[in-house]
């Protein structure tokens, strides 16, 4: 598992389970583990047990769900239950459920006695769309988000959209968040296709995220290391992520979740693009309007600006001390490493916090 490695081959519906039990039957792990959380393991580990067509012992480990326990000690936790169960080098993890199992879970497989093989099976349409596939594993580091990890492919990533049957529709929203930041910087079409999604059924939304994880891995196989154009992918996550951690951080606030934290976060970058890289008023709008549809504005204050903002120091595409954001055009064609001055920041916030008034 290597950083130059070719994408992991992504498979949907049946034909995903067909390779998963080719590849158990060629491979032959030592030991099957199966990650899940406690929502996972209740909703969908007994779908994922009745597919699985192998004699090879298999033990289920869980984790508590939620953003908070994506750290340093839920892995520990694992690596010492593998320890205990018997994982060697051919000990396979099957990491089944949403980002946060995904993340943590390849991170997990990737360190474990230098790296064992693992397949991703996300169980939310975010993980399906976006944490799942491009082979980034990691973990937060208190309340900043994603700062220890890996680059690292899984042998394979199976997505079944039956499991979204039983998420609730606030994570559906969340997911719908990446799926349209992809149309923004890549497909104005696209965008405007996931902007009714609404009116689709599952079936339907196989293709929707089939072709969103087409738009990812053309970008991630082009810039595997994140030197240049996969840097694009984290449009909106450089205020979203700071979003993010501020709420964490602050209990009596209401929580957000991922895809409500980076649709505030596309907002407030289309302000500044709107001001500093030409993004015509139109598209703007029309940003503005079609999130706000789904995603009411957060429970932000004046004397939250700054915090907010000093969370941005911490963002993963920073260099030199300078924070570098992702920027549009036009919808459908992003601009990469942006310097923004502060006060514009400061306004983009002011923008999105004014919001709340067309609400």
């Amino acid at each position: 598992m290597t950083l130059d490695a070719q994408l992991a081959p992504v498979f949907y519906s049946e034909d995903g389970y067909a390779q998963l039990n080719n590849f158990l039957s060629s491979k032959s792990p030592s030991i099957i583990f199966i990650l899940v959380d406690s929502n996972t393991r209740e909703l969908c580990l007994t779908r994922l047990l009745q597919k699985l067509e192998t004699t090879c012992v298999t033990e289920v480990i869980e984790m508590e769900e939620g953003e908070q326990n994506k750290n340093i000690e839920t892995c520990t936790g694992i690596w010492e239950a593998l320890s205990e169960l018997g994982a060697d080098r051919k000990a396979l993890l099957i990491n089944l459920g949403g980002g946060v199992v995904t993340d943590l879970g390849g991170f997990v497989a990737s360190t474990f006695k230098r790296g064992i093989d693992y397949i991703n099976i996300p169980t939310t349409l975010l993980s399906m769309v976006d944490a799942s596939v491009g082979g980034k594993t990691g973990v937060d580091l208190g309340n900043l988000k994603n700062q220890i990890g890996v680059i690292s492919q899984p042998e394979m990533v199976i997505i079944n959209t039956t499991f979204l049957e039983t998420l609730p529709a606030v994570e559906m929203r969340s997911g719908l968040a990446e799926i349209l930041k992809h149309g923004l910087i890549a497909s104005r079409d696209y965008w405007h296709k996931a902007n009714d999604l609404g009116k689709l059924t599952l079936d339907d939304l196989e293709s929707i995220i089939a072709e969103s994880v087409e738009i990812k891995t053309t970008i991630v196989k082009k810039d595997p290391r994140e030197e240049n154009l996969r840097k694009t992918l984290n449009f909106g996550h450089t205020f979203g992520h700071a979003i993010e951690s501020f709420y964490l951080d602050h209990p009596h606030k209401k929580r957000l979740l991922h895809g409500e934290a980076v649709a505030a976060g596309m907002i407030i970058a289309a302000y500044i693009s709107n001001h500093l890289t030409s993004l015509p008023q139109e598209d703007l709008e029309e940003i503005t309007n079609n999130l706000l549809n789904s995603y009411p504005v957060s429970n932000m204050e004046r004397e939250d600006y700054e915090p907010i903002m000093e969370l941005m120091k911490f963002d993963k595409k920073n260099s030199h001390g300078k924070i570098k954001f992702v920027l549009l055009e036009k919808i459908g064609k992003a601009v990469i490493d942006c310097e923004v001055p502060q006060q514009l920041q400061t306004e983009a916030l002011e923008y999105y916090n004014n919001l709340k008034k067309k609400e």
